[in-house]
């Protein structure tokens, strides 16, 4: 049996998956948008309620909807696949996910208002720019809740990797290393060197400047405790209450230096610390 059939039947199974997963995705998004079609207009107008004497199925307004649907998945699709590349395989977080909803609806609200005056054309209707704000309105709301609902999975995803896998490539003189943020315990700084101590206790020396260090890394993972050291959470074994409302810290792995031999956080960031750590 030749060596390379197992390969290639593993190459077509992670093929299929992913086409099957990429195929329920988009059908998800399919049922999602159809739903919130439906929903804007039975809302529209009074005629369209379900329980009105004179109710007719909007067909226009809901092949009109499909269209902007389209538009709005498009939008959305390219906008998460943005933010995917740029922010969130570095690093999710609250202000990101924000940046990512609101640039969405921006690009929808500037697509909705000419693509319903032109479909109004097409339509031969009237364009009443009250009703258009007020779909405009309906459309944000639900294209808010849409956009949660089809892309809250990827977005927790991504968040997982970007605490688990996520890596730092460290130069010095002498080589460039490679590690992952859970093989690092913690970086602190002595004589205005910075070093990267691994959970097995083995200290590597870089070319950081500890302040470009901590805007660099995920600060979901790890605090900045004093001028000196940046610590990972996971590194952390106990918290003790000390003088003066501080705290201190000691890690599972002491490090062996003297001028760190005691992590202290000041009172001032006691609350910071605290909130970070729970």
């Amino acid at each position: 049996m030749s060596t390379t059939q197992p390969t290639k039947d593993r190459i077509k199974t992670i093929k299929y998956t992913f086409i099957g997963s990429s195929a329920w995705r988009w059908f998800q998004i399919v049922i999602v948008l159809t739903v919130l079609s439906l929903v804007v207009n039975h809302l529209a107008s009074r005629d369209s309620f379900p329980d009105s004497t004179s109710y007719r199925f909007p067909i226009e307004g809901f092949l009109a909807s499909i269209v902007l649907s389209t538009f709005i998945g498009i939008i959305a699709h390219l906008n998460f696949k943005f933010y995917k590349k740029k922010y969130f395989s570095k690093k999710v977080e609250a202000v990101t996910i924000a940046q990512f909803l609101a640039s969405t609806l921006g690009y929808i609200t500037i697509m909705y208002i000419p693509v319903n005056i032109i479909l109004n054309i097409i339509a031969g209707a009237q364009t009443i720019f009250y009703y258009i704000l007020i779909g405009l309105l309906l459309t944000l709301l639900l294209s808010f809740i849409g956009i949660i609902l089809v892309y809250a999975r990827d977005i927790y995803n991504l968040y997982a990797a970007s605490i688990k896998s996520a890596e730092i490539t460290i130069k010095n003189s002498a080589k460039t290393t490679k590690l992952t943020y859970d093989d690092i315990a913690c970086f602190y700084s002595e004589n205005k060197i910075v070093y990267a101590v691994q959970n097995d206790g083995k200290t590597i020396t870089t070319d950081f400047i500890l302040n470009t260090l901590e805007e660099k890394i995920n600060d979901q993972l790890f605090f900045r405790a004093n001028r000196q050291i940046i610590i990972h959470k996971d590194a952390i074994d106990q918290i003790e209450k000390i003088e003066n409302g501080k705290l201190r810290i000691r890690l599972k792995n002491p490090i062996k230096n003297d001028a760190i031999a005691e992590i202290n956080i000041s009172r001032y960031k006691r609350k910071a610390f605290i909130n970070w750590f729970q």
